[in-house]
């Protein structure tokens, strides 16, 4: 797998928008009964989202054994909030003990929030983010799965919040529509293959609120390049749009063998809040550095 090395501008201090004016540039998110429920075979879950969300699995051996460790990460943007669902089939259990001592400062979880929580015979906790722009985290474990399910955008009072978490359902035959790995299906009409106008996308040092970034996936190393030991960076230059695409694509530095491809199809899956100006959601410039080693 490559690693994400480095994504420009989020290591600088967010700014902050008061959250009244920031909700105004978003709208109003489709009413609960436009969402669909959805599941991925072979977990236990299904789960009323916005629109198709994009999934990457990963499968790899667990550590000092020759058993299968599958990974997954599932995330959709829609007006203003990212809900990402996180799944792990490794020591289900030890994770949920361990959650409070994972979360991520920079997104404000505050481990002072924590509330115990259960969902159909699963058990785990809930966590809430001090961050303005609200966030709710549930970390839940059945005998044989982790699940980290987290909206963030809203606070726990928003309906869409609401909604999301009261339509999980933990079970052996969970119903819904069938979850693949892609992009998914973008909320608003845009994906990578659009070009959003230059002079109307921003600079990090030109937004109020820097854009925060909430999903990310490693590309695949392909079979073919690791035939040929291809290593090295794949620079991307690219736009995180005011809707919550990754949009623009520039390729500044490749690499053969289908190295190149596996890294824009990874970005396509970012999640993300979208930068902020003047109380509204705007697009800004980013490039993003993957780097393919062997080992």
């Amino acid at each position: 797998m490559a690693t994400l090395k480095r994504i420009a501008f989020l290591s600088s201090a967010l700014l902050f928008l008061s959250v009244d004016a920031l909700a105004q540039s978003v709208g109003m998110a489709p009413p609960p009964a436009a969402w669909q429920r959805y599941r991925v075979v072979g977990e236990e879950f299904s789960i009323a989202l916005p629109t198709l969300p994009a999934m990457t699995t990963y499968i790899q051996s667990r550590e000092g054994t020759q058993e299968a460790r599958t990974q997954r990460y599932l995330g959709v943007y829609a007006d203003g909030v990212v809900y990402t669902i996180y799944c792990d089939d490794n020591e289900p259990q030890d994770a949920v003990k361990k959650s409070s001592k994972r979360l991520l400062p920079m997104q404000g979880w505050e481990p002072s929030s924590e509330q115990d929580v259960s969902r159909d015979g699963a058990i785990g906790k809930q966590f809430t983010s001090s961050n303005p722009l609200g966030g709710v985290l549930q970390v839940l474990a059945t005998k044989k799965h982790f699940y980290r399910i987290q909206a963030y955008g809203a606070t726990a009072a928003d309906p869409r919040v609401q909604h999301y978490f009261s339509s999980l359902t933990i079970g052996k035959n969970p119903d819904g529509i069938e979850v693949t790995d892609g992009p998914g299906t973008p909320f608003e009409p845009v994906d990578g293959s659009v070009q959003i106008p230059t002079d109307s996308v921003f600079t990090s040092n030109q937004v109020d609120r820097k854009f925060v970034l909430l999903m990310k996936t490693e590309p695949m190393y392909t079979e073919e390049a690791r035939q040929h030991r291809t290593t090295g960076p794949v620079i991307l230059k690219t736009v995180f749009s005011a809707n919550g695409s990754v949009v623009n694509i520039q390729v500044i530095s490749g690499l053969p063998n289908g190295l190149t491809e596996q890294a824009i199809e990874s970005i396509k899956r970012i999640k993300f809040i979208p930068a902020a100006k003047d109380g509204k959601l705007v697009s800004v410039w980013t490039q993003l550095e993957f780097n393919f080693n062997l080992y």
